[in-house]
């Protein structure tokens, strides 16, 4: 057989099984949002859920997530940034490096379980946070640090090194060209990093059903009492999520449309995540198109 034929063979079975994957995945979609969207309404997205009644909704689980996500952020951007800062840029290529980089890679393999137990362990009992956003959030940033810092130095990374030398030709400090020039080169990829990374932590469930815990207790968005336990900014308040309600009423059986509130909860989550995928592109995009003027 000719080179050019098994060329063709080669990239016509690379082709079959890249589609057949891609249409499991988006039959995987259509199902879950076939199943959901009829049952999202303002009501849904806008009300209290009711563990003993139908027609309840998922305002507080939604606003939980959100929060979450955003807890989380706060805490393992900057500790990704300055870890992919030392590695990249001051750290020497030696075994003490490598092996801290095969601690990352080791450490992104870890099932959410074990990270929500090891929560649960240090967070929750050690150092008396008890079910609580705060310690869902530091159990999330341990989920979510390797991957996060990954894609920060990959962006580091691509930054080319012709910029470094340039800077330092001019008589530039070291930091002052990794702050000046390497990270708003790289801002495009760290910030489509922290938002990809953002939909994985809305989506994560069994990590926070140990540390951010599976009650929903009533919240009020008009108290701004910071120590308030029904205040809704209150990072030591206990809350369920959106992805941990969803299990919870999958399993927990005292919702009456239980499969009804469940769809729609799903569809809302893979909608979500979507969103947070294609603003990640869309920022990445803008960002680019306005360093490149």
């Amino acid at each position: 057989m000719s080179p050019e034929r098994i060329d063709k063979v080669a990239t016509t079975i690379i082709l079959g099984v890249a589609g057949l994957i891609g249409l499991v995945v988006l039959s995987l979609l259509i199902y879950i949002l076939a199943l959901g969207i009829p049952h999202i309404s303002w009501h849904f997205l806008t009300s209290e859920a009711e563990s003993f009644a139908a027609g309840g909704g998922i305002r507080d689980q939604l606003f939980n997530s959100l929060y979450l996500v955003v807890l989380t952020l706060i805490v393992s951007v900057p500790l990704a940034l300055w870890a992919t800062i030392y590695l990249n840029e001051y750290a020497p290529d030696n075994q003490a490096t490598r092996l801290l980089r095969l601690a990352i890679e080791v450490l992104s393999s870890l099932p959410s379980v074990v990270v929500g137990l090891f929560g649960y362990l240090v967070f929750v009992l050690k150092f008396g946070m008890d079910f609580s956003l705060l310690a869902g959030a530091l159990a999330l940033t341990i989920l979510n640090l390797p991957i996060l810092a990954r894609s920060c130095e990959d962006a580091l990374r691509q930054v080319p090194y012709l910029q470094r030398q340039a800077g330092l030709g001019l008589g530039m400090s070291k930091w002052r060209v990794t702050t000046k020039i390497v990270l708003p080169a790289a801002l495009p990829g760290i910030i489509t990093g922290a938002i990809l990374s953002a939909g994985r932590i809305f989506g994560e469930a069994a990590t926070l059903i140990y540390t951010a815990g599976q009650s929903a207790p009533l919240i009020s968005y008009t108290d701004w009492n910071p120590f308030s336990p029904t205040n809704f900014l209150n990072p030591m308040r206990p809350a369920e999520t959106l992805a941990v309600h969803i299990w919870k009423v999958n399993s927990g059986g005292l919702v009456p449309d239980a499969r009804a509130v469940s769809n729609g909860s799903a569809a809302v989550l893979i909608i979500t995540i979507l969103l947070f995928n294609l603003v990640a592109r869309y920022v990445g995009h803008r960002i680019k198109r306005h360093l490149a003027k």
